[in-house]
């Protein structure tokens, strides 16, 4: 009698979400949403209008509370109330507004909230700030991240372009993502080249050993860098396919409710 064959270990989830209710009066958002991320990857999440994905981008970045449903990471039940929370857990969240504050300098914009204050009297009574610190520390994030095209880390984040606003948005979440870091629309209002460099940056962030869950609209830019992609559809998750086994036409079908979910 020959020997069972040993079974492939089970990878869990980074991030899960089970039955994700939420509820705006009378209108469902999520109805019974499910959602995985693996360690390592790049998650495509796509839905048209009203499928219910910012509800669910909402709802594991802590903006947003479910009415129903558990959330997890690394196999272990997480109540996530508020962004803070999330942050705690190592979940940072890029918004498609970027939250950047366009008079600051890239190093104050990098660390805002979450300053560095000098050692000793000055830090702790005087409450001054270390920008020397600052500065160095966001010239290394910068740098690793292969962003470091900006002439100088003291400049205003008002006079950089697009392309490079979005390289500091994600800098900042790299910097402090731990586990997860959320990229809403990161392309929507850029060009073909700085597309191209923020596609470059996520597959980077990815390279350093952080998941990515990546929203947008963009079909040839989630499959150009995803390697799984969540279809959202009437509220809850329609399927998962891989974009090197379907097409962006199939994708879209499915998406759309023309073609089934298989």
């Amino acid at each position: 009698m020959s020997a069972a064959a040993p079974q492939a270990p089970t990878v869990t989830p980074i991030l899960e979400a089970k039955g994700l209710v939420k509820r705006f009066g009378n209108v469902t958002a999520l109805d019974g949403a499910d959602f995985e991320l693996m360690p390592g990857e790049i998650l495509g999440v796509i839905g048209d209008n009203g499928a219910g994905k910012s509800s669910l981008i909402k709802c594991l970045s802590g903006a947003q509370v479910p009415d129903e449903g558990t959330v997890r990471m690394n196999g272990e039940d997480v109540v996530i109330r508020t962004p803070l929370e999330a942050r705690a857990l190592g979940i940072e969240t890029v918004y498609q507004t970027l939250a950047v504050s366009p008079a600051l300098d890239i190093a104050d914009n990098l660390y805002l909230g979450r300053e560095i204050r000098k050692p000793g009297f000055q830090g702790k009574v005087l409450r001054r700030l270390d920008k020397k610190a600052m500065r160095a520390e966001a010239k290394h994030q910068m740098s690793d991240l292969g962003i470091m095209t900006i002439q100088k880390i003291e400049q205003q984040v008002e006079s950089l372009s697009g392309g490079q606003r979005q390289g500091v948005a994600v800098a900042r979440a790299a910097a402090f993502g731990s586990k997860v870091i959320i990229l809403d629309e990161p392309t929507a209002a850029l060009g073909v080249k700085e597309s191209g460099k923020v596609l470059d940056l996520i597959q980077k962030v990815r390279q350093n050993g952080l998941p990515v869950i990546l929203i947008s609209h963009n079909m040839p830019h989630v499959f150009e860098v995803a390697d799984r992609i969540h279809i959202q559809r009437l509220g809850r998750r329609a399927t998962v396919v891989d974009p090197k086994e379907r097409t962006p036409n199939e994708v879209v079908a499915i998406m759309t409710g023309a073609a089934p979910a298989t």
